[in-house]
């Protein structure tokens, strides 16, 4: 019996390259859809989603980095939530939404490899029991992308794609707003034939 699965867009925003020595500092998650073992049914990205900006977890920080997202350093050490809060409350709500769906749910992003990395370390670094997409339950658009297209994957960037493809929502840097914006790729690209390129 195959197991209902909802799938999780996600988008995070850093003041670094990696997790541990750096921190991260938002990030956003929007339900994209469910699929049932035989069909795929979306949602609309902005009714199901979650946002947190994060205390730094060290002093040090790349300015480059840092200044994709906007976000002030300072506001967030003395606003930014606690990683432990933020990831619990994360944790919480996907399972929230995993009962109301009866489903499990799958971490999709666009790459997958940065975004996966900081969440996955974050959720087995400070919420309380560990990761809710486990170690693997994960899927990278731009791996989906190329497979559809049969396109290498150096190839396989969003400069490359059918413009009908690519969200309409504009890419603000803002984690919620990007998790929302490539919710609405993955829902194009799980209804896209390579018939149409």
């Amino acid at each position: 019996m195959t197991k209902t699965e909802f799938y999780v867009s996600a988008d995070m925003e850093a003041d670094g390259p990696v997790p541990g020595p750096f921190s991260m500092s938002s990030f956003g998650l929007a339900v994209a859809g469910v699929r049932d073992g035989v069909a795929f049914q979306a949602f609309d990205p902005a009714e199901r989603t979650f946002y947190a900006e994060l205390k730094p977890i060290s002093d040090a920080y790349d300015p480059e980095a840092l200044a994709i997202s906007g976000l002030d350093r300072g506001r967030l050490t003395r606003e930014g939530q606690k990683p432990a809060q933020a990831m619990n409350a994360a944790a919480d709500w996907l399972a929230t939404v995993s009962d109301e769906l009866d489903a499990a749910p799958v971490f999709v992003a666009y790459p997958l490899g940065y975004d996966w990395m900081w969440m996955y370390w974050y959720f087995m670094q400070f919420a309380s029991n560990g990761s809710p997409f486990g170690h693997s339950r994960c899927l990278d658009l731009k791996t989906l992308y190329a497979t559809k297209a049969d396109s290498p994957i150096i190839g396989s960037t969003k400069r490359s794609m059918p413009r009908h493809l690519l969200s309409s929502r504009p890419h603000t840097h803002n984690a919620l707003d990007d998790a929302i914006e490539q919710a609405e790729l993955f829902q194009n690209l799980m209804h896209w034939n390579r018939s149409e390129l």
